[in-house]
């Protein structure tokens, strides 16, 4: 017979094992955490500092437009989801459904919900709404920094104990907290302790909610959804969580009587309602925890800065005096420098190799095929480089200091002159870099109307793509007045895109836009790692698509320029492959004053994309070195006019093959993103042609 003492010895040493083995499976599961906040409350940088991961910090609403994953920094198992930035779980956007569809449907192991601190009482709205999904939970409250210098305050201990979650100081732009916040969130979803308060209710608002719960409890554990969070969706008359529970017509009408009697006795709407409620609990607990007494250096600084830069009158033409002061330096002092430096190394390198082949005796068509054609075509792109990094130079500055959503807000009123909202003007900015995440980025808008509209007109806004374009012709035919000749250019294509909207509203997209409400971000001074991730960012695709892209596609020109339809070797390129189709297609643009069929080749290979424009005449005229490109350029187009009408042409015909993959996408049907390809390239030919025409009759040629 044991002893009792053995036997309970053993006991708890079985006891304790099965502890170790419980925390071991804890501390090595897979763990997925969903950050979610407000636009411009940091959550990108937060992301990065977490993760380590190379993403764009941009301080303009709608920078996060599709989700992003990334592993902790020293935790590989913790997977953190950057959910685009909200105001609400209501599921008006498609930002607001992404959000809301993950942290329903993926069930993250915990929440981390960064909150503005210097903006406590809207950001606690959409946390209010968080906590009662019933996941576990932090509160990542950022910008300390900032509340301090300003002399204010928060009881952070307070606040949590108010709150029943755990939260945390941080400052997620200069690292301030990270350490903690990871620590925190990590025990947070290793013990999977929900929020301990999710009732923010009284009165009648109190009883709807509780009432509808008891009708609702059975389906919400059945199809696995949180009870408090859909008893409050139902009060709000939320269609999607009325659908995935399978709400009865009895049940309906039940709910029905609830919330007109809450109606009755409140004197309000169940969305006003349900408002108040939850800014009221907000005022409560920061009656409670927040003492402010001032407020911060930066909206005080942004105040009397916003008194001048989106001032009535003044706020769009100082935009446009600060762009040119970004293209003079770009395309004329700094730019034209650098390249010229560029140009210089990548003519060494070429030469270099072109010496070494011909010294291994190379064969003349291998030579001509890596030298005239590779290094040719891929070398004169890259001799732009400097110049695609030092405008996202400028671009990051206007872009992460706020300065670009103030642009959103005092072109609103223009914007709606032609059918659309402030709102549309973010994925047009986002277009000045590259097409393809600016018409992703319309997935923001609310309306399907003006979501459409955008994608159509976004491409006129001219991307980082053309860049190459701009500096060749700019070059050779503008150099004394590159920086006028780049406005007018970004100009002509921002008219091209209200004179398209004027057109379509009351056409195709007829209908009112939807109002814009958009927060303005305190004016920061940019970090100089995110300006320099955003710099590496377009360096990096910029090379990338040099290699890869431009690199076929100068083989392919050089192929088709080098052999006739019998696939002989040819003497002269205007009997070649390339020279007949050029030919073929070369009236359509006589025109528009570009007859030569050097110049309609280079518009066909520039579907593929952009820069190939550049890479396309350097290859069909032989040039080794800018200069002789600038010389071949001037027979191809014999005057300074028939080049710019060329110049508009590429800014406003259709996009590069990706872009058009993503209108695609995002239109839903290849008739409807060939529709638009049609009309971008139609409006191009239009708007050339009276450029050529009208400048002919002026100058009398």
């Amino acid at each position: 017979m044991s002893s009792p003492t053995i036997t309970s010895q053993t006991h708890a040493s079985q006891e304790a094992g099965k502890h170790r083995r419980h925390t071991t499976e804890l501390l090595q599961k897979n763990l997925l955490f969903a950050l979610a906040g407000n636009q411009n409350s940091g959550k990108t940088t937060l992301f990065n500092a977490l993760t380590g991961s190379n993403q764009h910090v941009g301080n303009f609403p709608g920078v996060t437009v599709e989700r992003k994953d990334g592993a902790m920094k020293g935790h590989r198992e913790a997977v953190v989801v950057d959910l685009p930035g909200i105001y609400s779980l209501s599921p008006y956007t498609s930002e607001e459904i992404v959000t809301r569809d993950f942290l329903i449907k993926d069930h993250p192991d915990a929440i981390i919900n960064i909150v503005d601190a210097t903006n406590i009482e809207r950001n606690l709205y959409l946390s209010l709404q968080l906590m009662e999904l019933s996941i576990p939970m932090v509160i990542a409250l950022n910008m300390m920094d900032e509340v301090r210098a300003s002399g204010n305050s928060i009881d952070v201990q307070k606040l949590s104990e108010l709150l029943g979650i755990p939260v945390v100081p941080i400052s997620a732009s200069k690292g301030e907290g990270i350490d903690e916040l990871t620590e925190i969130a990590l025990r947070t979803a290793r013990q999977g302790i929900p929020p301990k308060k999710m009732d923010f209710c009284t009165g009648e608002v109190h009883k709807a909610i509780h009432a509808i719960a008891h009708v609702i409890e059975e389906q919400a554990q059945e199809y696995g959804y949180p009870l408090r969070f859909a008893a409050t969706k139902l009060v709000e008359g939320d269609e999607p969580t009325m659908q995935a529970l399978h709400v009865t017509e009895n049940q309906r009408d039940i709910l029905g009587h609830v919330i007109d009697d809450m109606e009755a006795a409140l004197d309000t709407d169940r969305e006003a309602a349900l408002a108040d409620m939850r800014y009221n609990f907000i005022e409560n607990l920061c009656a409670k925890c927040v003492v402010k007494r001032h407020e911060t250096h930066e909206q005080v600084r942004s105040e009397k800065i916003d008194r001048i830069l989106t001032h009535k009158y003044l706020g769009i033409p100082i935009f446009f005096v600060i762009m040119l002061v970004v293209f003079w330096l770009t395309f004329g002092v700094v730019g034209s420098f650098l390249s010229g430096l560029f140009e210089s190394g990548v003519n060494f390198l070429v030469d270099s190799l072109s010496s070494l082949l011909t010294h291994i005796g190379v064969s003349d068509w291998m030579h001509s095929l890596v030298i005239d054609g590779i290094c040719a075509g891929v070398g004169s792109v890259l001799s732009f480089l400097p110049v695609i990094v030092l405008l996202f130079f400028f671009l990051s500055l206007l872009e992460d200091s706020g300065y670009m959503a103030r642009v959103a807000f005092v072109m609103d009123k223009l914007l709606r002159k032609i059918g659309l909202s402030g709102r549309s003007f973010v994925p047009m900015l986002i277009g000045f870099g590259c097409s393809v995440p600016a018409i992703m980025a319309t997935r923001t808008l609310s309306s399907e109307r003006d979501r459409k509209m955008t994608i159509v007109l976004t491409p006129f806004m001219s991307c980082s793509a053309k860049l190459p374009i701009y500096g060749m012709f700019t070059m050779a035919f503008f150099p004394n007045h590159a920086g006028i000749v780049m406005i007018s250019v970004y100009i002509i294509g921002i008219i091209v895109a209200i004179l398209s909207g004027l057109l379509l509203k009351n056409t195709v997209f007829r209908g009112k836009p939807v109002p814009f409400v958009m927060e303005l971000p305190a004016y920061r001074i940019p970090s100089a790692k995110s300006v320099l991730l955003h710099m590496w960012e377009k360096a990096k695709d910029f090379i990338r698509k040099a290699f890869t892209i431009i690199f076929l596609a100068s083989m392919v020109i050089w192929f088709l320029q080098s052999f006739d339809w019998s696939f002989n070797l040819v003497t002269d390129n205007t009997t070649s492959m390339l020279a007949s189709i050029g030919k073929f297609i070369a009236p359509i643009f006589t025109p528009l004053g570009f007859a030569d069929w050097r110049a309609s080749t280079a518009l066909i290979t520039g579907i593929t994309a952009k820069e190939t424009v550049v890479s396309t005449f350097t290859v069909l005229t032989g040039a080794s070195t800018n200069a002789e490109l600038t010389t071949m350029l001037h027979m191809v187009f014999p005057s300074t006019l028939t080049a710019f009408s060329f110049l508009v042409f590429t800014v406003l015909y259709m996009p590069c093959i990706a872009a058009f993959a993503a209108s695609r996408r995002e239109l839903g049907s290849m008739k409807s993103a060939l529709g638009t390809a049609l009309f971008q390239t139609s409006m191009a030919y239009l708007v050339s042609l009276v450029i050529f025409q009208v400048g002919r009759l002026i100058l009398g040629i």
